[in-house]
């Protein structure tokens, strides 16, 4: 079983910048899609990103140009890096592994607001 744990949410104003972490134990995790979704209040959860084990990524068309996802193999470790935040990207921010759907951590709180 995958465990999953995300760091570095906080409140910032629109305009800054936050970089996330994702923890990841339990798989082989150089082997594995690993991706970014977030939970707005009152809405669905949303993908954000996603990075394969060749390095390639892909990003939701909101968040292009703004965000880069990244992962470090050798710490089992998956970021995210937003920059230019805006009040719509505000929520709840959760890793997970495209091989274990059904797994997610606790998620981090995202709020951007002045």
């Amino acid at each position: 079983q995958v465990h999953l744990v995300e760091s570095g949410g906080g409140l910032v104003q629109p305009g800054g910048s936050l970089r996330l972490s994702c923890a990841v134990s339990g798989i082989i995790f150089s082997s594995y899609t690993m991706g970014w979704s977030r939970q707005a209040p009152g809405k669905q959860r949303e993908w954000v990103a996603r990075v394969f084990p060749s390095g390639t990524t892909n990003y939701v068309d909101a968040v292009k140009g703004r965000f880069t996802i990244s992962r470090d193999n050798a710490k089992n470790t998956v970021y995210l890096q937003m920059n230019s935040l805006k009040p719509e990207d505000t929520g709840v921010y959760y890793c997970n592994s495209y091989g274990h759907p059904n797994d997610w951590g606790q998620g981090t709180q995202v709020t951007v607001s002045s």
